[in-house]
């Protein structure tokens, strides 16, 4: 007998063996396996809706981040321009603030300006006075001095004042 060619007997022992082997292998040992490969295929099958439902809503939150993004954005875009606005309408404000300050010191300068002008011209104007008057008081002293110059002066008084 060869190593290559097995005999009857060895065949028929073989195949009986492998029956015994075959039939506890598939009464205890499949089902179990069976079972354990459909739960394991379950938890693959789970684990990849999860994911696939995973990925769904991560592309969700992507929208949703370039969405708040883009709100952000225009929500910057429109604050820097009531800031702007803002800003304008400030400085305009103390502009307009100033020219009126500016103008009321400027009139109230011009009227104290005027009042100081026309108290210095009424100071002048008795100073004139005052100098004429005494400069005339000369004169007249002068003049009186003759009887004949008072009593032309005294008729030109008094027709003056007859008028």
């Amino acid at each position: 007998m060869g190593l290559l060619t097995p005999s009857g007997g060895l065949l028929f022992w073989m195949t009986i063996a492998f029956g015994v082997v075959f039939f506890i292998l598939a009464k205890f040992a499949f089902p179990v396996i069976l079972g354990s490969v459909e739960k394991r295929e379950k938890y693959i099958d789970t684990q990849l809706d999860a994911a696939r439902a995973a990925e769904v809503r991560i592309a969700g939150l992507e929208e949703e981040g370039k969405r708040i993004i883009a709100d952000a954005e225009r929500e910057k875009v429109n604050i820097l321009k009531d800031a702007a606005a803002s800003r304008d309408k400030i400085v305009g404000d103390a502009r307009e603030t100033a020219a009126e300050e500016a103008a009321r010191i400027i009139a109230e300068a011009k009227k104290q300006a005027n009042e100081e002008k026309d108290a210095i011209l009424a100071s002048a104007r008795g100073e004139v006075a005052m100098i004429a008057i005494q400069m005339a008081s000369k004169v007249l002293r002068g003049q009186m001095d003759d009887d004949r110059a008072q009593k032309a002066l005294q008729e030109i008084l008094a027709d003056e004042a007859n008028g």
